[in-house]
C-alpha cells in the first residue's frame, strides 16, 4: 500500500523556522551604523557551526536548476558536524524542505516553507533537508558550510512506496 504526502509550502518566518535553523534577513532586524555612518550592519544573523576540531567554515557559489512540478521527495540530507547557510544570489524566491533532527526524517514531520528572494536559510547541524529547490532555473546562492576531514552528509532515501510530494502554490 502507498503512503501519500503532500506539501504546501508557508511562508518563511524566523518564529515557523526556528526548530531546524536561523532565517536570513534584515526585516526587523537591529543593525548598528559602521564606515563612518554610511553602513548598517545586521549583525549576527545566524552562526555557523563547524563542529568538531578540524572544522572550517567555507563559502560556496551552487548554480541550480529548477524542478518541474509536482515534485516527488524521493530523500533528505542532513550534515552531522556543521551548519550549512543559503543565501539567493539573485534575489529569487526558493523551497524549503525540512525534517527535526533524529536518527531517520519522520515523514509525517517533513516541512516546507518558500523563501522570499531576501531571506536565506541556515540549517542547524544534523536538521534533515532537502538539496536546494530553486524556482528558477540556473538560480544561484552563496552556501557557508563546513569543510573537514570527518564525513558531514548524511543521505535518507525515502521507500517507493512512500510518495512526498511538493506543490508550491503559483506553480
Amino acid at each position: 500500500m502507498t503512503m501519500q504526502i503532500n506539501l504546501q509550502p508557508q511562508p518563511l518566518t524566523r518564529d515557523n523556522f526556528k526548530a531546524f535553523g536561523d532565517v536570513i534577513e534584515t526585516a526587523d532586524r537591529d543593525y548598528f551604523m559602521i564606515n563612518d555612518g554610511n553602513t548598517r550592519r545586521y549583525h549576527r544573523l545566524a552562526e555557523v557551526d563547524t563542529g568538531p576540531a578540524d572544522g572550517k567554515p567555507i563559502i560556496n557559489i551552487f548554480r541550480s536548476g529548477a524542478y518541474d512540478y509536482p515534485f516527488r521527495i524521493r530523500m533528505l540530507e542532513r550534515h552531522p558536524h556543521g551548519s550549512q547557510a543559503f543565501i539567493p544570489l539573485h534575489g529569487e524566491p526558493f523551497l524549503i524542505v525540512v525534517a527535526p533532527r533524529a536518527d531517520r526524517p519522520d515523514p509525517n514531520a517533513i516541512q516546507a516553507f518558500i523563501a522570499r528572494g531576501d531571506q536565506g536559510v541556515n540549517y542547524h547541524r544534523a536538521t534533515w533537508h532537502h538539496p536546494v529547490l530553486a524556482l528558477k532555473d540556473q538560480d544561484e546562492f552563496l552556501v557557508v558550510d563546513r569543510a573537514g576531514d570527518l564525513p558531514n552528509c548524511d543521505e535518507h532515501f525515502f521507500p517507493e512506496d512512500l510518495q512526498i510530494t511538493l506543490q508550491p502554490a503559483n506553480t
